[in-house]
C-alpha cells in the first residue's frame, strides 16, 4: 500500500500524466597519492559533467575509511590508482571485491602503469575499466569523458579483456 499527501497528489495530477526523471549525480571516489593528480581530475570531472560528486582519497586506507563509513553513500565509481605506498591499487582492488555489498560499485583503474601483469592482474581481481593517464590535459579529458560515458553502473555486465582497457 502506497500513501501519499494530498499536495503530492494534486501536484501529480497537474502534470497530467508527464513524468519527470529526477536523476541522481553519480558519485566518484578517486584514490590517489599524488595531489596534483587529484586536483586536475576533480576539475576535469567538474568540466565534463556536473552532475557529479566527486569524493578524494590520498590512500587505500582512506578510501576503505571513506567505504566503511555510514555518513555519505557508497559511491557509484571507484578511480583507483595503482601506485600508492601502503595499501596499492591491487590490494585495495581485492579488498573492495571481498565484500559484496561494494559489488556494484564500478572501479576503473586509473594509472600510469602500462604494464601487461598490471593489466591482466586488475582484470582478474574485478577492475571494470583499465586507464592510462596520458600526461596531457586535453587527452585526459576525453579518455575520463569515455569511461564515464562507457562505466556500467551495474557491475553485473559481461566484461570481457577487448573492453576492459580503454584507449581513445
Amino acid at each position: 500500500m502506497t500513501f501519499r499527501s494530498s499536495a503530492s497528489a494534486t501536484r501529480d495530477s497537474n502534470i497530467s500524466g508527464k513524468m519527470k526523471s529526477i536523476k541522481a549525480p553519480i558519485r566518484i571516489l578517486l584514490t590517489d597519492d599524488d595531489e596534483g593528480d587529484r586536483l586536475i581530475f576533480k576539475e576535469i570531472i567538474d568540466e565534463i559533467d556536473r552532475d557529479t560528486n566527486v569524493y578524494l582519497a590520498n590512500n587505500g586506507q582512506q578510501m576503505m575509511d571513506f567505504l566503511t563509513s555510514q555518513d555519505h553513500p557508497l559511491p557509484h565509481i571507484i578511480f583507483l590508482d595503482l601506485n600508492m605506498p601502503d595499501m596499492n591499487g591491487i590490494e585495495c582492488l581485492k579488498e573492495i571485491r571481498k565484500f559484496e555489498k561494494y559489488s556494484d560499485i564500478s572501479i576503473v583503474i586509473y594509472s600510469t602503469s602500462t604494464s601487461e601483469s598490471d593489466i591482466e592482474d586488475t582484470f582478474m581481481y574485478g577492475a571494470n575499466i583499465y586507464i592510462t593517464k596520458p600526461s596531457d590535459y586535453n587527452e585526459l579529458k576525453k579518455v575520463l569523458a569515455k569511461a564515464l560515458s562507457t562505466t556500467r553502473l551495474n557491475r553485473q555486465s559481461e566484461f570481457d579483456k577487448s573492453n576492459f582497457v580503454l584507449k581513445l
